[in-house]
Formats: C-alpha cells, sequence, structure tokens
C-alpha cells in the first residue's frame, strides 16, 4: 500500500499546470476570445483580398503585389478584419501574461469551427463529410494537446542562450521560406503559404511570450529590444503570406493550418528550448505526439477535401452569400 501511495505523489508532483498554477484560468477565456475574433477577423481579410483581386482584374496567387497591397487598405471590410486580428492579438497576448505558451496558443483552434460555420453560412458551400471529418481531426487533436498541456505546463526563467537561439532560428526560417517562396511562386498550393505563415507565427507567439515575460521583470535591454524587432518582421512576413493565402483558399482551410501548425511549431519551441515542459512525464511527450499528429494530419486532408478547394479545382462556379449573392464591401 505504501508503494501505491508513493507512486500517486510522484505523478501527483508531476501534474503542474492548473493545480498549482490556478492563474491559468484567467488565460483560458482570454484565449477563447482571441479565437472569436480571429474568426471573424480572418473573413473579413478574405472577402476583401478577393474584392481587391476582382477590382484589379488579377490574381494574388503567386503573391500579392504593391498595387494591390495599397487596395487593401481602401477596403472597409479587409481594414474591419484586420482591426478584429488586432483585438485577437489583444486577447492572445493578454492570455499569456497569465499562461503558458502551450497552453494558450492551441486553444485557437476553436475558431476553426466558428471560421467554418460562418463560411459556410456566407459562400452557401456547405461542408462533406470528409471536410467535416478532417476539421474534427483538426479540432480533437488540439483539444487533446491542450489537455496534456493543462496537466504539465509550468514556466521557466528564459536565459539569454535560449533567447539567442530562438532568433537564430527564427532568421533561418525566414531565409528559407523566403528562399522556397521565390522557387514555387508561380504555382504555390495554399497548403504552402499555410505552413509558411504557421510556422513563422509559431515564433511569433514564443517571442511575443518573451518580450512580455522580459517587461514584467523589468530585464528591457538590447536582447529584448532585439526580440521585439524580431516579431515585428515575423509579424509582417506571415501577415504577407496570410493575405497571399486568402487569395488562393477559403478562409477557414487558412485557419485550419495557422491554427494547428502555429501551435505545434510554439509548443516545440516552448518545449524544446524554454523548457516549459521540463518536469512532464514521458505519457506527456507521448501524447505530445500523437495528438499533434492527428492536427496535421486533419489540415492535409481537409486541404484536399475542403468543398471550395474540391469546385474551384474543377472550375465550378461558387455562389457568394447566405442566399447565392455575392458580398461586397
Amino acid at each position: 500500500m505504501i508503494p501505491f501511495v508513493a507512486s500517486l505523489d510522484d505523478v501527483t508532483d508531476q501534474l503542474i499546470g492548473v493545480f498549482r498554477e490556478p492563474r491559468i484560468l484567467i488565460g483560458i477565456p482570454l484565449a477563447l476570445l482571441g479565437a472569436v475574433f480571429m474568426s471573424f477577423g480572418a473573413l473579413y481579410q478574405h472577402r476583401g483580398v478577393q474584392k481587391v483581386e476582382r477590382l484589379t482584374n488579377s490574381s494574388g496567387s503567386a503573391g500579392l503585389n504593391g498595387s494591390q497591397l495599397l487596395s487593401l487598405l481602401k477596403r472597409p471590410s479587409w481594414v474591419a478584419g484586420t482591426i478584429m486580428l488586432g483585438l485577437a492579438i489583444v486577447c492572445q497576448l493578454a492570455a499569456l501574461t497569465f499562461a503558458p505558451l502551450i497552453l494558450v496558443q492551441p486553444l485557437g483552434a476553436i475558431s476553426l469551427v466558428i471560421t467554418t460555420l460562418l463560411n459556410a453560412r456566407i459562400t452557401g458551400v456547405k461542408p462533406t463529410k470528409r471536410s467535416v471529418r478532417s476539421i474534427i481531426l483538426c479540432v480533437g487533436g488540439i483539444l487533446a494537446f491542450v489537455t496534456v498541456a493543462a496537466l504539465v505546463a509550468t514556466e521557466e526563467p528564459i536565459d539569454q542562450a535560449q533567447l539567442i537561439t530562438i532568433l537564430a532560428l527564427l532568421a533561418g526560417v525566414l531565409l528559407i521560406s523566403g528562399a522556397v517562396w521565390m522557387l514555387v511562386r508561380k504555382g504555390a498550393k495554399p497548403l504552402f503559404y499555410i505552413a509558411a505563415s504557421g510556422i513563422i507565427y509559431g515564433f511569433v507567439a514564443t517571442l511575443a511570450k518573451v518580450v512580455i515575460s522580459r517587461i514584467q521583470n523589468g530585464d528591457f535591454e538590447w536582447l529584448t529590444l532585439l526580440c521585439l524587432v524580431g516579431l515585428i518582421t515575423a509579424t509582417a512576413v506571415g501577415a504577407y503570406f496570410v493575405q497571399t493565402a486568402y487569395s488562393v483558399g477559403p478562409p477557414d482551410l487558412v485557419i485550419a493550418g495557422l491554427t494547428v501548425i502555429d501551435p505545434i511549431v510554439a509548443v516545440i519551441i516552448g518545449i524544446a528550448i524554454l523548457r516549459e515542459a521540463a518536469t512532464a512525464p514521458l505519457p506527456a511527450f507521448v501524447g505530445f505526439v500523437v495528438a499533434g499528429a492527428i492536427a496535421v494530419y486533419g489540415v492535409t486532408s481537409l486541404a484536399r477535401n475542403h468543398p471550395q478547394v474540391v469546385l474551384d479545382s474543377q472550375q465550378l462556379p461558387i455562389p457568394r452569400g447566405s442566399k447565392g449573392k455575392r458580398l461586397d464591401d
């Protein structure tokens, strides 16, 4: 009986998360509110990009040009979407002040469900059984990820070596993404832009957490400033890829990639570099791998089976609006 009690105590010692840090519970609703803003922001930005393409009579699939980017600033729908995404970022940053990165980041998956329902209503294109199954895999995988993270997540002090490692990795990601984009931009598929932006935004979330933590600790010096520069640069590059993704894919597919790839990258950084799961038992890491694999498979499956992607590939007309009418600004 005594060995069993000792074993139970060992397990309890490793369940950190909400059991030892109840303030995490404040971060969760803030992250969920951010997911709602993200859904509406994505839909409005997607509408703005589509409108600009129609007005300029040119596709942005190979990358939006300067004229198209300026035109976006004149589109009320795109501006409204940008404001909503700004509010989503504010909610996420606020959530990060209360909860670890590997818990807050994956909760954005809720926005996938909201975006899918809203997009189906707007376009009149109902989700198919395959696309619904893919969405369930995305959300189910990420929610399983969150469950594991909530039990084992903790925060550790971040040293200069860790920051330099993150910044070096980000520089490499930006260079590689740019090089690959130059090679494939003329025939790039939606999944490329989604994956590239998701990976970059994973670093954005990490740097945002770093900057917040250092400012809270009164540690604002040259390395913190460098992190801020990296944060702004990565945000701009990621945003460009996201806007281009809107021109080649439906908004819920874009959100699916971001809400799966983004948190997985952020969690890998959190585990491997920031040691946010330093005390987690081996089964937790197995859970991370299995849940992440399910979520990633869901994204790739949705990219193949999304009804709008299928209709576009067959060059069939897609009605716009809840009653088949085109929605304009």
